[in-house]
């Protein structure tokens, strides 16, 4: 079965990746670098290309798996194997030593998710995470993510327990942000990819 929605078509890039053309290929060509291509198990089905693609159509439209792999022409199945797989290729890279004279802006976001474990009641009246972001001020680059903690905890508390509302509003037009299926690390998994699509997304 042939999927729907493939990177071989330019018009799918950007509504579901929020990058160009240009910036999509260089993130495949880093993610390649990253061992993206290295198989573990069965052959990939899809091609690099595509399944960067499948990655973010997830975290942006916060379609189920199920829903989103029938677009691509795989199982749910593969579909959870290629986000295993490429989540972890696309988080952002440690934040480099600061330059002194670099204003940061630290701001913290809560992401409802069904993970308990990682959870607790929070002023949105839900179960949820808070994360904290750390941002250039000039670039508005994003320069750390902190691990997610309950989001009961206030930002002050957080961001010192996690050692990292103007600067997330861009992050949370990608809807898993809003409520999250993830289990575990996948919600961090999924800031840390976020974040270096949107710092590519503002990069030429």
């Amino acid at each position: 079965m042939g999927g729907v929605i493939s990177a071989d078509d330019p018009k799918w890039i950007e509504p579901f990746s929020g990058l160009t053309e240009v910036q999509f290929a260089r993130l495949v060509a880093l993610v390649r670098r990253r061992g993206g291509d290295v198989q573990r198990g069965r052959p990939w089905r899809l091609p690099l290309e595509d399944r960067v693609l499948l990655v973010a159509t997830y975290w942006r439209t916060n379609l189920t798996l199920r829903q989103v792999a029938p677009l691509f022409g795989v199982s749910k199945s593969a579909a959870d194997r290629i986000l295993d797989h490429l989540a972890p290729l696309l988080a952002i890279s440690p934040a480099r030593r600061p330059r002194k004279d670099t204003v940061y802006i630290v701001d913290g976001t809560l992401v409802p998710t069904r993970d308990r474990s990682i959870a607790a009641s929070s002023k949105n009246y839900q179960y949820s995470t808070n994360l904290q972001v750390v941002i250039d001020a000039n670039s508005r680059l994003v320069v750390a993510i902190g691990l997610p903690l309950p989001g009961s905890r206030n930002d002050c508390r957080a961001f010192t327990e996690s050692g990292v509302e103007h600067a997330l509003s861009r992050l949370k037009n990608w809807k898993v942000l809003r409520d999250c299926r993830l289990k575990g690390n996948g919600v961090h998994q999924a800031m840390l990819g976020i974040a270096r699509l949107h710092n590519m997304a503002l990069t030429q």
